[in-house]
């Protein structure tokens, strides 16, 4: 009798879950992050005296204690308009940087210190404001840096925490705190504006992101191995799923590499009913993308993946892309000599073993000798044979029986 050792979802608890208990306080970051953002869209009409020319000071005491409160500035429009947006062209900045660095630093750390530096540089914008406009443009830009780095680092967080089928609630949960920050700025930064004046919206949210920053480090371990009061069943839950999933990872080069060489057959050969192209360009077509899709995505692996998803699609397409010479030079023997094709078969075979065998060697030679950059090396020298590779078939490539493989007939007197 067989025993299934895998943790069924059933058996484990979604309340009170610790991956549940982190996409909560997602939820929290989210919503800090946002209030931090768009607050200043609503403050700015007490920060602003829209109604008189500028260098006009004809104010009464009781307006010059409610600038106590209050401070008003004479900013125009434009300058309105600039500061307003400042803050997004921090956020578009970080999105690249923070994406590739969200793969070799600490998680925890790199969210930790992102929300608690955009929640202090939220605290210092009311002194910033009283120093002039551009020092609150720069605030603001950097401020959208951290919160750039929080908002596209904190998506990778589930790479190991979310099971499977599980990973499109527990997203959803975290994410939803982009829309419930903006609300509940809009529902209270009014009263705080009219009762405390609108520095104190500045005060409240900067407080609360550093003191969200500091439960952050206390509570957020970044794998579930680690975390020292998960539940065992929760831990074997997500565990087994994940194994499952990276299972599932390794087989998708095999399935799109099978996929794209019956596409490459298929496609060939319709080219070829329809007279579309000869039958040498066929060939030299395929063999191209054959040879060009690996070398690109693999540059793209190389220079473009600045997350997981994006590692894992580069790696797939570089890995399965070169099944499309199925339809070029994998069969250009059967055009050229047919009557030989076992025996050039077996030679092409045993020329790419070797090559396999040496590549193998020269890889193992640049990873043991080069601790800095072996993988660029590596990739490289590959995109290198490829073109070469290329160059000499587009070259010499044939699609037509060659005098030597053709059927000799011997007449005799």
């Amino acid at each position: 009798m067989q025993v299934d050792n895998q943790v069924s979802p059933r058996k484990v608890p979604y309340f009170c879950s610790v991956r549940y208990g982190i996409a909560v306080f997602l939820l929290l970051c989210n919503v800090i992050i946002m209030s931090q953002r768009v607050c200043m869209s609503l403050t700015m009409i007490a920060m602003v005296n829209s109604t008189e020319p500028h260098g006009l000071s004809n104010t009464s005491t009781k307006e010059l204690q409610d600038n106590i409160k209050n401070p008003v500035y004479n900013w125009s429009t434009e300058i309105q308009g600039i500061m307003l947006s400042s803050i997004f062209y921090g956020v578009l900045i970080s999105q690249i940087p923070a994406g590739y660095l969200s793969g070799i630093y600490s998680l925890k750390k790199m969210i930790g210190f992102a929300l608690l530096f955009s929640s202090l540089f939220t605290l210092l914008l009311p002194l910033a404001a009283e120093f002039g406009e551009i020092l609150v443009i720069i605030c603001r830009v950097i401020k959208g840096m951290f919160q750039g780095i929080t908002l596209t680092t904190q998506q990778v967080i589930w790479i190991k925490w979310a099971p499977p089928l599980e990973l499109g609630r527990l997203t959803a949960l975290s994410l939803s705190g982009l829309l419930l920050g903006p609300c509940i700025v809009l529902l209270i930064t009014g009263f705080i504006c009219d009762s405390l004046g609108w520095p104190m919206v500045f005060y409240i949210f900067g407080a609360c992101g550093c003191a969200l920053s500091v439960l952050w480090f206390i509570l957020f371990y970044e794998d579930p191995k680690d975390h020292p009061y998960i539940s065992i069943r929760e831990k074997e839950y997500i565990t087994s799923a994940l194994t499952q999933q990276n299972g599932l990872l390794s087989s998708l080069p095999h399935l799109f590499a099978w996929i794209f060489g019956v596409l490459a057959g298929y496609m060939a050969d319709i080219f070829q009913t329809r007279n579309t192209f000869s039958l040498v360009t066929i060939r030299k077509l395929f063999t191209s993308l054959g040879l060009l899709l690996p070398s690109l995505f693999s540059l793209c692996l190389l220079y473009l993946s600045y997350n997981f998803y994006a590692t894992i699609i580069f790696l797939i397409l570089a890995n399965s892309t070169g099944s499309f010479a199925m339809g070029g030079l994998m069969i250009n023997v059967l055009d050229i000599a047919p009557r030989y094709y076992g025996f050039l078969r077996g030679v092409t075979n045993v020329i790419g073993l070797t090559g396999g065998l040496i590549a193998s060697t020269v890889t193992g030679i640049i990873l043991s000798e080069d601790a800095e950059s072996p993988w660029l090396k590596i990739f490289l020298l590959m995109i290198a044979n490829n073109m070469i590779s290329l160059i000499f078939y587009l070259i010499f490539g044939k699609a037509e029986v060659q005098d030597w493989a053709k059927e000799r007939q011997n007449t005799y007197l």
